[in-house]
Formats: structure tokens, C-alpha cells, sequence
């Protein structure tokens, strides 16, 4: 029988508390306040029956908060009493099958630790030189799971039986691997193995094979946590070279991993905030500026004023780095336009061209997942790409989601999003979805994520553009009722999802493209919206795009159409119209008419403009080449501003037609690029600031949400945000969501959820 005064509570803990250490943790709280009981996985998260003093056992639930891993996140604890047994001890009992409605949170990869790291270094060490080596702390977690609970048995190392070691730090609650389900050594885990191009075994350490392949000037094939990567020595200007054109991928940055902190000094300048996003658990590509002496081919990242650089992130880089002691790219192993292989076979033969070698393993991987790449405003992270490390993390919101729901994101660099509860789980970064296997990866991302967060949708939301084919899935399911979303609408809703903010604000929505409700290119535009509603208050300057999909290739398309309007027809005197003399009567032409030429108001169709006029770019390799490198070109010395009206009605309009005048006269009067890229900036981010001002007297509203691929743009985002901060407005950007397409997803299912509640 149980002693006087003692008491039995029964808890459940939801949250992300499966994968991070949770059960050891309770295991090791419960022995330090002398509880006894038992704790265990089930689908929905955590149980616990405890039993003591009834000072000990609140202490003990309290801790369940305070004191939880580092990789958990505790969303919920609920506590009920239950009688009194008596049993004695504490100890973890199996997992509990079945089904919930809300299942358990599915953790982030997580980056290697401190302690598995020197284990790593440690020639005494049973996992030295180790490439899987993992604990309770980091590993893979992700891309690893087959289902939930989150067991051994429900992920990919159930292809490996542990052995008696593992089996016993596995069963030791002291053992910083208690329960750590991807424990594995070199006696029963997974393995490496060197491949020449053919796919044939290539004797020898794995490591030092591919080593000396990168050393060679080589390509090599990396299988790493969330798919194969192409790696090639950064300071190897004809391996890189090499690889652009075997990759073609002529001109978009690559990534560079470097061994350490002080190796990553060496390649950019960090500051405090790029140094704790490097080191932090997700460990994504951070963007930071490039020093000159870095030690990088130039063909790295041409035309880029940052590097994107990395530190290792599992076992395997370490050792690969370690090795090397230099840095080289690390880059997704795909050719253009595909998403990353994953599966063995499929990279074998989709990297047959690409690479000299491959270094690979046989534990399999359940989700692709690219690596994150992150820029850093004001201190803090601003997440440009959203995928390993990051994702399947939820986001939380204010509001409930009274149906499932399902929203599928936009056709660039897509994300999904499904709900349920108050939380939203936002998929990893699937790419453009512009290819089969690009489809088939978004489908069958979004059947893995509604089997692993027991989502059945009863909504799907999807862009209002007929022609993305996110939209041609969402309204080819059955039996769910279809919400169909705004882009720009879409975007401002992101942020505020972010922030927990229900509206109504004024939001900023700057990116490339978007239908309007209006049948018009919509890209630049000043909207008064809440969840529910949206008004388009104001906009940029709308102009003709000539050849339409092709003007976005060919920003110099999208100069001739702003100055044919400027000059009347007459031929400019500037040198991207002499450049272009034999095509710019059509193309001008083709504006003026409007035959194929439609209207747009692109926010990101201006930048384009004014690069080509300025001489930064004339034709694109990627996606938003042009902004990002007349970003890169501005000359921070520079304070003057190009003016530019707002012009007054319903809605306003900005005069982009000013901005790109001036920028013209700057040209004609032999400025430099750099100057006129920031005066442009400066010019654009003040008109904001005055439209918004206006549309802030309007209508009372003092909240501001800046949000589209534009505001990636960290230049023109702290001018406008400085400049509307001195207005006394308060400003809402992104952080944890990106501004552009990725966190599009997360705007439409909250959006279809407030139409669900009215």
C-alpha cells in the first residue's frame, strides 16, 4: 500500500517531445525528486504516471517545462490525479500504438553535438571516426521517419540491429544515448562506401578516397542527411567551373562548408548573430558578406557581394573537413530545375554525368530535405529557404484550425502547409514545381506529412493562378471544399501568422509575380488586409511586360518597356538600348500595343529594369538574378534618393515611371552602378514609407506587414522598415517563415481557415 501523504498524478506532455531526449529526461527528473512511475511514447506525445510526496511530484511536473532537452519544445502538460499503487522505481515502458487525432510532433534533423564530436576526434573512442555517430541530442530525425510514435522501429535505422554495446548505452538511463533511437556504432550501424562513376566499390577509407578525388580537382557525389550533395574544392576554379557546367547551373550561387568558426572568418564577415546561426542546432547555409581574400574561386558566387557558407552538420562532414582542412561547396545533387536525389539508385543514375565519384551509405532516406538557407536583419534570422533543420517544426497560431486543412503553396519554391489544432506544419523546401519528378515529390510530401500529423483534409486552399500545378492538385482531390487564395494576400497573411497577428494592418507585398483579382500581374502592392479580407489600396506603377514568361529572363525587356514609355517611342541614348538595338524596336513595339505584353505592377519586374539600365544584368540564369546583384552592387556611402511620386486615388500608385527616369539620367551622365543602385533603393523605400503614411492616415491603422521574395532583400528592407519605424508605425517582417514563395503555404491555410470560421 502506499505510505500516507503520497500521491499519484497521471500526465500527458504534447509538443515536439519525440526524438529530443524527452523520456530519458523524465527518467533523470523523476530520480532527482524521488518520483516513482513510469513514462512512454504513444502517438499524441508523451504519458506519464507519477507517483510521491505531493511537494515532490509538483516539482516534478513543474520541471517538465522548465527544465525539458534542448531540442524539445513542450506545448502542453496536463495533469490528472489517479490512485495510489505503491510501485517502486522509475523506469520507460514501450511505446503504445494506435491512433489520435492529433499525433506527436515529428523533430528537425538536428546538428551534430559537442559531445558526440569529440567521441568522433577520440582515438580511444569506439565511434572514432564514426560517421553516424549520434545521441539523444542531434542526428537525424526527419528524414529518418517512417511514423509515429517515434521509435527505432518507425524510421530507417530499423534496417540495423544494435548491438550488445549499443543495446546497453540504449538501455542505461545514465547514457546520454538512452533511448536515443539512431544509436549505432561501427559494429552493427550503417557504413560508408567509396563508388568510382560507374557505380563499382573503390577500395580503400571512404573518406580518405574522397578526399583525394576533391584534391584532384574531382567531383564527388556526398549522400548526406537529407540527400545527395555535389562537392568539388571552393578554391578550384576549373572544378567549380566543371561543375556549373556539368550541374548546368550557370551562374546561382553555390554553397561552401568550412571546417570550423574560425575557417568560416576566414571566407565572410561574421558578426555575432551569423556566428550563433552557424553553430545553432539547425545549422543552415548562412549569407553573409564575402571578404576579399577569401579563399574561393570568384565562379563560387559570381556576381554576389555574399557567400552562402555552412559548418558540418553530420559526423561525416566533420571528417570530410577534417581531412581536407579547406572548404569546399557542398551543393544540391541535381541538375537544374530538379529536387535532390535521395534514394540510391535514382542518384546513381541521375549523377552518372555529374560526377567523378561517390561517397555513400546504406541507411535510407525517408524525406528529402535541402539544406536551409538563412540571411540575418537586425540581429535575428530571416529564413530564406525552409527545409532541413527547420522543418517539420510547427508553427503555432492564436487561432484554431476547425478543419483540417491542407494549402499547397505556390509553383516556385514551393512549400505546403498542412493544420490542424492551432498548429501548422510547414513542409520542407520542395523547389519549382516545373518538372515530373519536382510533382512527384510535392505529392508525395504531402501524403507523408498527412500520414505522419494524422491530417485528413477537409479544406485545401491553393493559389488563385489556374496554371500553377499546385492549383491543378488542389482541384483534382475530392471531397473537400476548395478555398482559393490570393497570392499577395497569401503573403501579407504569412507574416502575420508569424507574429500571431489577426489584422487588420497595412501590408507591403513585394515580390515577382502574382494573378490579381483583376486578371493583371499583380508584384507590387499596398493592401489593407486582415485573414479574412484584403483591399488593394495601393500599388506600383503598372507596365506592359513584352514577351511575357521572357521578359522575366531578359530584364533588358523590362527596361525597354519602362523607357519606350518615358522616351515616346524615340530610341534611347543609353547602352543596354545599343545593346539590344536590332530587338528593341519589336520589343518596344510589343509593349506599346500590348500584344503579348501584359500588365504588371512587379515589384520585382522594376528591380529587373533597373539593372539592366544600370549595366548589372541584361539576362538571368535563376530566379531573381538581376535584384540580387544590383543588391550586391549598391555603394553603402551613397545617401541620395531618387524621388518618385505617389499619386493620389483608389487606389494610389506609386511612380516607379520616376525612378526609373532617374536612374536613366544617372546612366546618361556616367554614374556608376553602384551609386545608382542605392539611390534607387533609397528612392523606392521612401515612397513606400510616404504611401503607406498616406493609407496610415486613411484608415487609422498604425501595423505594418512587409512581406514577398522582395523583402529578402535585407538593403531595401531596413530602409523601409527604418523609415516606417520614424513614421511611429510598427513593422511586422519575417524570421522563422521566408518572405517569398516558401512561406506562401502558411498565408493560405490561415486565410482558409478564417473563411471556414465566419
Amino acid at each position: 500500500m502506499a505510505g500516507t501523504g503520497v500521491r499519484r498524478v497521471r500526465v500527458r506532455v504534447e509538443g515536439l517531445v519525440q526524438g529530443v531526449g524527452f523520456r530519458p529526461f523524465v527518467c533523470g527528473l523523476a530520480g532527482t525528486y524521488g518520483v516513482s512511475g513510469f513514462v512512454g511514447n504513444d502517438p499524441g506525445g508523451v504519458f506519464i504516471e507519477a507517483e510521491g510526496e505531493p511537494g515532490r511530484l509538483e516539482a516534478f511536473t513543474a520541471g517538465l517545462t522548465g527544465q525539458a532537452p534542448p531540442l524539445a519544445l513542450v506545448e502542453r502538460v496536463s495533469v490528472e490525479a489517479a490512485e495510489p499503487v505503491g510501485e517502486p522505481g522509475f523506469r520507460i515502458v514501450p511505446s503504445r500504438r494506435g491512433e489520435r487525432p492529433n499525433p506527436a510532433l515529428v523533430p528537425p534533423d538536428a546538428g551534430t553535438c559537442a559531445a558526440c564530436l569529440r567521441e568522433l576526434r577520440d582515438p580511444g573512442d569506439r565511434r572514432h571516426r564514426y560517421a553516424f555517430a549520434n545521441c539523444t541530442d542531434c542526428g537525424p530525425r526527419f528524414t529518418i521517419v517512417t511514423g509515429v510514435p517515434y521509435d527505432r522501429c518507425a524510421t530507417t535505422m530499423a534496417d540495423f540491429a544494435m548491438c550488445a554495446a549499443c543495446a546497453r548505452e540504449y538501455g542505461d538511463p545514465g547514457d546520454r544515448r538512452f533511448h536515443a533511437q539512431p544509436v549505432c556504432c561501427p559494429a552493427c550501424g550503417p557504413e560508408l562506401r567509396a563508388l568510382d562513376a560507374a557505380g563499382r566499390p573503390v577500395p580503400g577509407d571512404p573518406v580518405e578516397v574522397a578526399a583525394g578525388w576533391l584534391e584532384e580537382g574531382r567531383v564527388v557525389a556526398v549522400k548526406g542527411l537529407g540527400g545527395y550533395h555535389l562537392a568539388v574544392l571552393a578554391a578550384d576554379g576549373i572544378a567549380v567551373a566543371t561543375l556549373r557546367a556539368r550541374k548546368r547551373r550557370e551562374s546561382r550561387p553555390f554553397a561552401v562548408l568550412a571546417q570550423d568558426v574560425a575557417a568560416a572568418g576566414r571566407l565572410v564577415h561574421l558578426g555575432w548573430a551569423a556566428e550563433r546561426l552557424l553553430t545553432g542546432t539547425p545549422r543552415p547555409i548562412v549569407l553573409a558578406p564575402r571578404r576579399r581574400d577569401a579563399p574561393v574561386a570568384d565562379a563560387v558566387a559570381p556576381g554576389a557581394r555574399d557567400l552562402g557558407v555552412m559548418l558540418p552538420y553530420t559526423p561525416l562532414h566533420h571528417l570530410l573537413a577534417d581531412r581536407l582542412a579547406a572548404p569546399y561547396v557542398l551543393t544540391s545533387g541535381n541538375l537544374t530545375d530538379e529536387p535532390i536525389a535521395h534514394h540510391d539508385e535514382d542518384a546513381l543514375r541521375r549523377l552518372a554525368g555529374v560526377a567523378d565519384g561517390f561517397l555513400v551509405h546504406d541507411r535510407r532516406i525517408e524525406a528529402p530535405a535541402d539544406d536551409s538557407l538563412v540571411r540575418v536583419f537586425r540581429g535575428r534570422e530571416l529564413v530564406v529557404r525552409r527545409s532541413r533543420g527547420y522543418a517539420p517544426a510547427p508553427v503555432s497560431v492564436p487561432w484554431r484550425f476547425s478543419r483540417p486543412v491542407l494549402a499547397c503553396g505556390a509553383q516556385l519554391k514551393n512549400t505546403f502547409c498542412v493544420a490542424r489544432g492551432d498548429q501548422a506544419f510547414l513542409s520542407q523546401h520542395i523547389g519549382d514545381l516545373e518538372s515530373y519528378e519536382t510533382l512527384r515529390l510535392f505529392t508525395e510530401s504531402v501524403e507523408r506529412f498527412c500520414r505522419l500529423f494524422g491530417v485528413r483534409p477537409d479544406v485545401v486552399a491553393h493559389d488563385l493562378h489556374p496554371e500553377y500545378l499546385s492549383t491543378a492538385y488542389a482541384r483534382d482531390r475530392t471531397g473537400v471544399d476548395l478555398v482559393a487564395v490570393q497570392h499577395h494576400h497569401a503573403h501579407v497573411a504569412s507574416c502575420l501568422a508569424e507574429h500571431g497577428h489577426g489584422g487588420p494592418v497595412i501590408g507591403v507585398a513585394f515580390d515577382g509575380l502574382g494573378l490579381g483579382d483583376d486578371g493583371t500581374l499583380w508584384g507590387g502592392e499596398l493592401l489593407v488586409a486582415d485573414l479574412l479580407s484584403y483591399r488593394r489600396a495601393g500599388h506600383l506603377e503598372a507596365v506592359p511586360m513584352p514577351g511575357g514568361a521572357a521578359a522575366v529572363r531578359q530584364p533588358w525587356r523590362m527596361a525597354a518597356a519602362w523607357l519606350d514609355r518615358l522616351h515616346g517611342g524615340a530610341l534611347p541614348d543609353l547602352a543596354v538600348a545599343a545593346r539590344h538595338r536590332e530587338q528593341w524596336p519589336v520589343v518596344a513595339g510589343m509593349a506599346r500595343s500590348g500584344l503579348n505584353a501584359p500588365l504588371t505592377s512587379s515589384a520585382g519586374r522594376l528591380f529587373d529594369a533597373v539593372a539592366a539600365i544600370a549595366g548589372v544584368r541584361d539576362v538571368i540564369g535563376y530566379e531573381g538574378q538581376a535584384a540580387a546583384e544590383l543588391e550586391a552592387r549598391v555603394d553603402p556611402g551613397e545617401r541620395g534618393a531618387y524621388p518618385a511620386r505617389v499619386i493620389a486615388g483608389e487606389p494610389l500608385v506609386i511612380a516607379a515611371s520616376d525612378l526609373v527616369g532617374a536612374a536613366a539620367e544617372d546612366v546618361a551622365a556616367g554614374v556608376d552602378a553602384g551609386r545608382i543602385a542605392a539611390r534607387f533603393h533609397h528612392g523606392l523605400a521612401a515612397a513606400v514609407v510616404r504611401a503607406v503614411t498616406i493609407l496610415g492616415e486613411e484608415t487609422g491603422l498604425r501595423t505594418v506587414a512587409l512581406s514577398g521574395g522582395v523583402f529578402q532583400n535585407t538593403v531595401l528592407l531596413e530602409a523601409v522598415v527604418s523609415g516606417l519605424e520614424r513614421e511611429r508605425f510598427r513593422v511586422l517582417t519575417h524570421s522563422r517563415v521566408p518572405p517569398g514563395d516558401g512561406g506562401l503555404a502558411l498565408g493560405q491555410a490561415v486565410i482558409a481557415a478564417a473563411h471556414d470560421r465566419r
